[in-house]
């Protein structure tokens, strides 16, 4: 209903609201202040808080950076929209240079969908969605892109493995390493001054232009190799890992000044977010806080998929609000839809809900939330109550190899190192009492019982009407890398190609 009064309103052209994403790369949930990180660096998202609506219980729908992505921009778990692999049972699985696989046809992402609302949508930083050229953003509803199709990892020496290629729309740019600096001993890069910029001048040309826009920031300055710029790098009493999420929270706080300053603010939705925990594989020098959460990033504990998640829309939200409300990521897709006046698409399983009642009236939506690690589903939340049916940290090889993705952190019989199942007997904590995930129920009590009675029916269903898609994550070949993207001629970097070679990808966690 909301969405129709504005479609029909006078100004039917842009009547419906400028949608914002923002979305961290490997942002814990105690990384900002308003969640309670000691040192308090970050005035502006905490502003951003207290004049909008913090959620405590959001989710991402994977521990990892491209399921996360494909599920926020499809409304769907990664496991229907192809971003998992069935190479090996539980594996998590994200998008590497070498990946022959990427974002199906066949799936509708927000943006396609937005257009027919008539908005222009613009992408800034990380796709991972598949770099090959059927992949490519612009060919999935975006109209624009500023960024990069995969992580800033690097540098490589363009003879095994190609650079990263930066992107304006169509055609690369440049590569990272090369033409767009990251200085490994000191961290120091320009990338999230650039892509602040981009943001704020698609914001004035769509405002001049009287266009409602949807804008998916998805910078990376806090994914390791961790980097900000020179003016921030220093500045943090949380090391290099505090110097780029000051830089972050600065930008934000100049986007949202930017949208008051055009007098846009009170027609545009913003919502702040972040893919999966920190990485508590590259902490302290270069990973974040989950808060009390147990584990990081890779793990479906609560420190790999519950995020840091702020709404604000002046006008709209009222003002120091703190939802309960169980949300994810795949919910934006849905809330997105509900604010331009279009209904989501009817010929699939959609896994995201509509929020708006939530955010705007303090409404709460019952629930569950499903955690998937590649093809299974490790846990589910219903209420307070998370039930694990498999658990798994990582494996005791790579554990012994130093990937700890749970340091200072073991839980006997929890943080296990073997792919645990516990189906017949999930583990079942109260995460109001124990957000740590420390102290299973007994198997015994009444409360597991009753609690377990509805988990069970909820569990059931959903897996009765699961419809896995094709399995975009399971063939590597080294041919494909970013060796000739689009516009090397231009820049005299394109690069030779090996011969094809495809092999099963090998996913260690």
């Amino acid at each position: 209903p909301l969405g129709l009064c504005w479609v029909l309103g006078p100004a039917a052209a842009f009547a419906v609201p400028n949608i914002l994403l923002l979305f961290m790369d490997d942002m814990g949930w105690g990384d900002l202040g308003a969640f309670g990180e000691p040192s308090k660096e970050t005035p502006n998202l905490d502003q951003m808080a207290s004049e909008g609506m913090l959620f405590l219980d959001f989710y991402t729908a994977n521990p990892l950076c491209s399921p996360s992505r494909a599920a926020l921009l499809t409304g769907r778990l990664p496991v229907r929209n192809g971003f998992y692999t069935t190479n090996a049972h539980a594996r998590n699985a994200y998008a590497p240079q070498d990946i022959v696989g990427g974002i199906s046809d066949s799936e509708l992402l927000l943006p396609e969908l937005l257009k027919k609302a008539g908005y222009v949508n613009k992408i800034i930083g990380k796709w991972h969605l598949g770099h090959r050229p059927q992949f490519h953003p612009l060919k999935h509803g975006f109209d624009e892109w500023f960024g990069s199709p995969n992580c800033h990892f690097g540098p490589f020496d363009n003879r095994a493995q190609p650079n990263i290629p930066v992107y304006r729309d169509w055609e690369m740019i440049g590569r990272y390493y090369e033409d767009f600096k990251i200085d490994l001993k000191t961290g120091e890069a320009n990338l999230t001054q650039i892509y602040l910029q981009e943001a704020l001048d698609f914001i004035s040309n769509q405002q001049a232009s009287q266009q409602p826009f949807f804008l998916y920031w998805a910078i990376d300055a806090t994914h390791a190799p961790v980097y900000a710029s020179k003016q921030f790098l220093g500045t943090s009493q949380r090391g290099l890992y505090g110097d780029a999420v000051r830089e972050i929270d600065d930008s934000v706080g100049k986007i949202l000044k930017h949208l008051e300053k055009l007098g846009i603010s009170e027609n545009t939705f913003v919502f702040f977010t972040s893919d999966n925990g920190a990485a508590l594989i590259s902490a302290p020098q270069e990973g974040g806080s989950n808060g009390p959460f147990l584990c990081g990033k890779q793990t479906t504990f609560e420190g790999g998929m519950r995020e840091p998640a702020i709404a604000w829309w002046p006008g709209h939200i009222p003002a120091g609000g703190v939802s309960h409300q169980l949300g994810s990521v795949m919910d934006l897709f849905s809330i997105s839809l509900s604010l331009a006046g279009l209904q989501p698409p009817s010929d699939r399983q959609i896994d995201g809900i509509d929020l708006l009642p939530a955010i705007l009236q303090g409404k709460l939506i019952d629930r569950p939330i499903f955690y998937y690690r590649g093809n299974e589903m490790m846990a589910v939340r219903v209420g307070p109550y998370k039930a694990h049916y498999w658990t798994w940290s990582n494996s005791w090889e790579e554990y012994k190899k130093g990937i700890n993705f749970c340091p200072g952190q073991n839980v006997s019989g929890v943080t296990t190192h073997t792919l645990e199942e516990h189906t017949n007997l999930p583990l079942l904590f109260h995460l109001g009492r124990d957000p740590g995930e420390k102290y299973p129920l007994s198997f015994a009590s009444d409360e597991y019982q009753r609690a377990m009675a509805q988990i069970s029916a909820l569990v059931q269903q959903h897996k009765v009407t699961m419809v896995p898609g094709v399995p975009q994550l399971n063939v590597c070949d080294s041919a494909v890398m970013n060796w000739s993207p689009p516009g090397c001629e231009k820049l005299g970097k394109c690069l030779k190609p090996p011969k094809s070679d495809p092999k099963k990808c090998i996913w260690p966690h």
